[in-house]
């Protein structure tokens, strides 16, 4: 049989660090009390630790730094491909003026 998978809120996993960071309770207890594993809730530490409040956006929703790459790697692309063009478009011209002093 599968594996079942909990879907935890941003609104826990952010109170369950700062349980730790905050107020210094121990992992284990503060895993304990919220029901997770220690390696799960060391994950969202680390996690909150990066990004604060952007640790958790879920849903397949990227960080705002996410986003930003992802949006200039497409532009980067859509350049590259257009200079390919120009490359081309000024070897043909070329090649047609030259073709027209002959």
């Amino acid at each position: 049989m599968g594996r079942v998978y909990k879907n935890y809120t941003k609104e826990m996993k952010e109170q369950a660090c700062r349980m730790v960071l905050e107020s210094k309770m121990p992992v284990k207890i503060v895993a304990e009390r919220f029901n997770v594993g220690l390696q799960l809730l060391y994950r969202w530490i680390s996690l909150y630790e990066t990004y604060g409040d952007e640790a958790f956006v879920g849903s397949g929703k990227l960080r705002s730094e996410d986003a930003k790459l992802k949006k200039l790697q497409k532009e980067n692309e859509y350049l590259k491909l257009e200079n390919e063009i120009l490359k081309k478009l000024r070897a043909y011209y070329a090649e047609q003026e030259e073709n027209r002093l002959k």
